[in-house]
């Protein structure tokens, strides 16, 4: 069986890795502050169910904390199970899963009433959960050593991106630069570890698609006006981002559920 704990490829792979993240940081500098636009705020359905405000947006928000909690309930109850190859493979899909619910959350608050504060709690959330995914796939393909290194300074880079932000936007200066480059270079780091290192696990194609439904829930993101208009006032854009989104968290469970180690 192959050791998990060991680098799967030379050494230049991880090189690529680095490199790319050096990359995209520079263009990420050369770029000039990004402030929050003030519209990003007003979505397109703002309809109140009885005492609940924006109750699409917001209440669609309970998909992502029904996620996390059978994730994590998912995780309990395998705790004893060969689930994974090395029992501290767990940690990053626990971290995830906490995550998704605090999603769930964060984000039901943020639509209550849509200001940065909210929208910084929303984004803290986001950023555990992306972060803590990284880690996962890392020590699936990588190594678990490596993995679980990094889950610490990933969480810390991805929510000090995101703290930058709120801090910027104080400050009357704000700046999404780090928060974009946090989001953007998680993802294609994936798909360039899922290329460039074998897979331990079978089913290694749910990676690919969960990228591409988060991908298919950004492009209803923004087109948010566009959907709501195209639904006549049905649904918003922003809904079936979340609907989405959450979709794909419920992909993780199902991957960790029917996938199996591989054998040399």
């Amino acid at each position: 069986m192959t050791g998990g704990t060991t680098q799967r490829r030379p050494s230049n792979a991880a090189l690529a890795l680095c490199g790319l993240a050096v990359v995209m940081a520079i263009g990420a500098a050369l770029l000039p502050p990004l402030p929050q636009p003030a519209e990003y705020h007003q979505f397109a359905d703002r309809r109140a169910c009885g005492w609940l405000p924006n109750c699409l947006d917001a209440g669609s928000n309970l998909l992502f904390v029904l996620v996390g909690t059978i994730g994590l309930a998912f995780l309990w109850q395998q705790r004893h199970r060969p689930l994974f190859e090395h029992r501290a493979e767990a940690i990053p899909y626990w971290t995830f899963f906490v995550g998704i619910a605090a999603i769930g959350l964060g984000s039901g608050y943020y639509h209550l009433d849509p200001d940065n504060h909210g929208l910084l709690i929303d984004r803290l959330a986001m950023m555990m959960a992306f972060m803590a995914w990284f880690a996962a796939i890392i020590c699936e393909r990588a190594g678990v050593r490596h993995g679980l290194r990094l889950l610490p300074v990933l969480l810390a880079a991805g929510i000090g991106s995101v703290l930058y932000w709120g801090w910027s936007e104080a400050r009357g200066a704000g700046d999404l630069r780090p928060y974009l480059l946090m989001q953007a270079w998680p993802m294609v780091c994936i798909v360039a570890l899922v290329w460039l290192y074998p897979p331990r696990y079978t089913r290694g194609g749910a990676v690919v698609s969960v990228i591409a439904l988060y991908a298919l829930a950004l492009a209803f993101d923004r087109n948010d006006r566009a959907v709501f208009d195209a639904t006549g006032g049905m649904v918003s854009g922003h809904t079936i981002k979340h609907v989405l989104s959450a979709i794909a968290a419920l992909v993780v469970v199902a991957y960790l559920s029917r996938r199996r180690v591989l054998t040399d």
